[in-house]
């Protein structure tokens, strides 16, 4: 055993990252759109929204909204002025604080004002002005999302017409809200959501924060600590709440907590890790139950999760990211609200749209969009256009053609061009082992490592020794919120982890021809370790002539965890067994003169929490076991990644018709 001190991974990381811009904001908008719909900056977090439309905006702020338990929600509404006596709404429910909106005088709840929409923004239950109600994550929000549209269908100024709108959590609350039916919910507009299904693979998430059963440290820790504050103060109960929010008083007084500047790589550090809030001071959160909770049982069950049962009505245009950590869930869920729709209406109008961006910044696309080191080319698509043209048709009637959009629309990397498809999977998919090859020495990017459609037949195993204190430091990938600029999500070159010997790296041979591969992608291993438990992660990289290796998609497995997420199955020394690291999904063109490239290890930090191969409680450990790792590759163990590949003549491009992507073969 040894005593954690891993100072040393200031270095890696330093190393491994680039100091860059805000998460949020990773790259700016320009040139044309849509016409009608140019561009201008402004909007929360930097966001860039469509020009203003033909209607002034007034706005009421802090309109106490009952829910049926008494409850009371804190609401402003935007209301466009001189656009007639009964409009539809377009509704966004928020964790974040609804006042960034107003304050700033942009962003989405303007945009849909100005083109005739009331518009009302919430904080959801138990945050900031809707102080009195108990948070906790996704807990009420699917009846205090019908009770509020319920009330805004009921005003003397709505034509009882309502949608839904908003990124993240704000996409998560739609979703949970929408398997309630609310007649009044007509449309809605879910962006890079993905948290709120439990029932995918048994999977249970905390908002996406765990994966294999890893959890996933730095973005968990980086959005508790910014976001996951549980008390917030408001006016005693003498005093009307929406006069006091609403009076120069209030100004003075803040209701949640103010955080000290922190060290985030102190703080990724810090074991155990059950502490890493309390040891940086922060604020009263979810944190400590969240990590000691199993992954199965009853702490999950005020979670409200969608099931696979559950019954959907209701229009969705779902946005997506390939650099988000929800990106599969997201699909899960477009195909869930297909199957389980309860009339045609709300079962032939699931679309979703795939951006190559990050986390809530698909509408920021350039003719030169570059996420994180990749050039993705002219990624541009008219976003906005195609949301006012979406609430346009559904809540107002207005035939502009936005249901005859392709259901599937993405983005494929590598050929940088927007395709599309009518379902997911892909109807033409062709799913295709490539088997991991050697001769027992694929250690490093300079390794004997291959990567092969042809099964092994004598090969030798791999080794490699995983050091919980010196773990293999992240580098871009899927992931969000993480309160620092030291790490950024995305795809980066991963040459320098490529050079350790605790990264196994399988490449498969120059490519002749180019290699489409669109869809869910899973790795299967079979292992053995020294460990009573541990993990094991895989990446799968596109290798360019000149030597880059670019990450698209990577994945974990936590091996108790291999038999389901309701048993913990231990490992014995040396005993091989198969394990199936889920790599999410992805859309890349791998061009001719291009390899195919898959490492394997055992850690990808911070990104996800060490395992420290001891077999305990692990969020409660401060020590660890040092793990000798071995990954077979033979006519009895044929480890392999599974890549969905569309072969090339079924590939149908997508031409922009006023922004909407209407297909063309």
């Amino acid at each position: 055993m040894k005593t954690i001190d891993i100072r040393n991974m200031r270095v890696l990381l330093a190393r491994s990252s680039l100091v860059v811009a805000v998460l949020a904001v990773m790259v700016t908008v320009s040139g044309a759109a849509k016409a009608g719909h140019a561009q201008a900056a402004g909007g929360p977090g930097g966001r860039i929204l469509p020009q203003d439309g033909e209607y002034k905006v007034s706005v009421r702020r802090s309109i106490m909204i009952p829910m049926r338990d008494g409850i009371e929600l804190s609401t402003d509404l935007y209301f466009p002025e001189d656009a007639g006596d009964k409009l539809p709404v377009i509704l966004l429910r928020t964790p974040y604080d609804k006042n960034n909106y107003w304050r700033r005088e942009r962003g989405a709840p303007y945009f849909f004002g100005q083109h005739g929409y009331v518009v009302a923004v919430q904080d959801k239950r138990g945050r900031y002005e809707s102080y009195k109600g108990r948070y906790a994550m996704y807990n009420s929000d699917g009846f205090d999302g019908y009770d509020t549209v319920d009330w805004l269908a009921e005003q003397a100024w709505s034509d009882g017409k309502v949608g839904t709108f908003g990124c993240s959590y704000l996409g998560d609350v739609q979703i949970l809200q929408s398997r309630h039916r609310n007649p009044h919910l007509r449309a809605m507009v879910p962006q890079h959501s993905g948290g709120s299904y439990g029932a995918i693979d048994g999977r249970i998430r905390y908002g996406g924060l765990f994966a294999g059963g890893a959890f996933e440290l730095a973005y968990g820790f980086g959005w508790f600590w910014g976001s996951g504050n549980k008390v917030y103060y408001g006016p005693p109960d003498n005093m009307d709440a929406s006069e006091w929010f609403t009076s120069p008083q209030a100004a003075m007084f803040e209701q949640g907590p103010t955080l000290p500047e922190i060290d985030y790589e102190e703080a990724w550090n810090t074991l155990p890790v059950v502490d890493m809030i309390r040891a940086q001071g922060g604020p009263t959160t979810d944190w400590e139950d969240l990590l000691s909770a199993d992954l199965v049982g009853p702490y999950w069950d005020d979670f409200s999760y969608l099931e696979d049962d559950d019954e959907f009505d209701v229009p969705a245009l779902f946005i997506n990211s390939w650099y988000d950590y929800g990106a599969r869930e997201l699909f899960h869920q477009f195909n869930l609200l297909r199957r389980n729709a309860r009339s045609a209406r709300g079962g032939d109008n699931q679309f979703i749209i795939t951006s190559p961006s990050t986390h809530c910044s698909s509408e920021f696309a350039t003719e030169n969009t570059v996420i994180g080191e990749r050039d993705m080319g002219d990624a541009r698509k008219d976003f906005w256009g195609i949301y006012l043209d979406w609430f346009d048709h559904w809540l107002k009637g207005v035939a502009n053609g936005v249901t005859e959009m392709a259901k599937v629309q993405y983005y494929m990397m590598g050929a940088n061009e927007w395709r599309q498809a009518q379902e997911w999977p892909l109807a033409s998919t062709e799913f295709t082992p490539y088997y991991l090859r050697s001769d027992g020495r694929a250690n490093g990017r300079y390794g004997s490592g291959t990567l092969s459609t042809s099964p092994p037949i004598d090969d030798p195993a791999d080794r490699f020794t995983y050091d919980p204190g010196t773990p293999v430091p992240s580098r871009g990938g899927q992931w969000c919120c993480l309160g620092t600029r030291l790490m950024r999500a995305g795809s980066f070159d991963q040459s320098e982890t490529e050079m350790r010997h605790d990264v196994l790296v399988y490449t498969s041979p120059v490519l002749e021809q180019g290699v489409e591969v669109t869809g869910p992608i899973e790795a299967v291993l079979y292992v053995s370790s020294s460990a009573r438990d541990t993990d094991f992660t895989a990446k799968l990289v596109d290798v360019t002539p000149d030597g880059k290796a670019y990450n698209i998609q990577e994945g974990i497995v936590r091996a108790r965890y291999r038999e389901g997420y309701d048993k913990k199955v231990w490992l014995s020394p040396d005993e091989v067994v198969e394990l199936h690291i889920d790599l999410f999904a992805a859309s890349n063109y791998f061009a001719p003169g291009h390899r195919i490239r898959l490492e394997i290890s055992s850690s990808n930090f911070p990104r996800f929490d060490r395992n420290l191969n001891t077999g305990g409680g692990n969020y409660d450990e401060s020590e660890w076991v040092v793990a000798q790792q071995t990954v077979h590759h033979s006519i009895e163990y044929p480890s392999h990644v599974i890549l969905p590949v569309i072969p090339a003549h079924s590939v149908t491009a997508s031409v922009q018709v006023n922004g909407l992507g209407i297909g063309q073969e």
